[in-house]
């Protein structure tokens, strides 16, 4: 087995001729690899609502080349008019998914590119901000292995490990963040056994998840979410792995719906739970969990999609979280590309990164 092709999935990038963005439309995973090419403001957005691309980190690369594609359109002559429009495509796509703190800072980070270079050629101006996106990847693939070092620490050749949602190649750009750990180990011939929270009710572990553990050669065993504590039980857990879409300044965690559950289990069996994440997750100007807006998706989620026949009557009501908060009390370590932080998380994350 080809283990480059699994910690190098190619699931967003630019397109052969760089005037459309080019992702692996996760919707289809893992029976049918089908690749978009995007171009249309609509059509961008649509693949983030969608979740056709997903994953913090991958959101925030497709938000750079993004918005140097619909730069490319731009038929404005002077920077003003250009600018104008460039603040309004980038606050539609902002308003794609309002949890994910990756989306909004690397919109502002090509924001800030072009005032930059606003007295430049627009030839000029637009090659910064291809620029500008190809280095938002660059970095977040070496980030991706740093954070992946930092976790190898923590864990032991033959260790069990829970993993919950998707944060592997296909969210990120590399290895991955809570999965990283887990691949970059294989790759040097450690074995680990991964029990995979199917995450309901998009099912991101059972479809993304467990088919990139299992093309890399993982052990792996795809449990219910309410599985996960009999495994525990069972003594066949030594770690639990997540990412997150947004860390508070405190160190509270948002993540996939159900992870705070996962994060209670292990603290109630005394299993370390581990976040992994870039710092630009991290937001400082959140003060604490109870300031995150959490994201409500369609009750079709619930009832409609992966079944043949609705699963409940149409009047029905549905809530549909798409994430949680995880106190920081229950999170064993946060572990980023700069070092291993614990608590007290306001003091460790601001020394770290502040």
């Amino acid at each position: 087995m080809d283990l480059t092709k699994v910690t190098h999935i190619d699931n967003v990038r630019l397109s052969d001729d760089e005037k459309k963005v080019r992702i692996i439309d996760q919707t289809l995973l893992p029976n049918k690899t089908e690749y978009l090419e995007l171009e249309k403001l609509e059509d961008l957005y649509e693949a983030i609502l969608k979740l056709r691309v997903r994953g913090a980190p991958a959101i925030g690369i497709f938000a750079g080349y993004a918005m140097y594609v619909l730069s490319l359109q731009s038929k404005c002559e002077s920077f003003d008019d250009f600018y104008a429009e460039f603040t309004k495509n980038k606050e539609y796509l902002d308003s794609s998914r309002p949890t994910a703190v990756n989306l909004g800072t690397m919109l502002k980070r090509m924001d800030r590119c072009v005032l930059a270079n606003k007295d430049k050629s627009r030839k000029d101006l637009l090659e910064a901000l291809k620029e500008e996106a190809k280095a938002i990847h660059k970095e977040d693939m070496e980030m991706c292995y740093k954070i992946s070092e930092y976790g190898l620490s923590l864990v032991e050749d033959g260790f069990g490990i829970l993993t919950h949602c998707n944060a592997g190649p296909l969210a990120t750009s590399r290895y991955g963040t809570g999965l990283g750990t887990i691949m970059l180990g294989t790759e040097r011939g450690m074995t680990f056994h991964a029990f995979v929270d199917e995450t309901r009710p998009l099912l991101q572990g059972a479809r993304l998840t467990s088919y990139e553990l299992e093309m890399a050669g993982v052990d792996t065993t795809l449990i219910c979410d309410n599985m996960a504590s009999i495994v525990m039980k069972q003594g066949k857990v030594q770690a639990c792995f997540v990412g997150c879409d947004r860390v508070a300044a405190n160190g509270d965690v948002a993540n996939k719906i159900g992870t705070s559950g996962v994060a209670i289990l292990a603290k109630h069996y005394g299993i370390p739970f581990y976040v992994f994440c870039p710092s630009s997750t991290i937001d400082f100007d959140c003060p604490s969990g109870d300031n995150i807006e959490i994201e409500l998706r369609d009750p079709e989620e619930i009832i409609e999609m992966f079944y043949t026949e609705p699963k409940a009557l149409p009047q029905t009501k549905c809530y549909n979280p798409a994430f949680d908060v995880t106190d920081n009390e229950l999170v064993t370590a946060i572990i980023t590309e700069k070092g291993i932080c614990r608590a007290p998380y306001n003091e460790s994350l601001a020394k770290l990164f502040k």
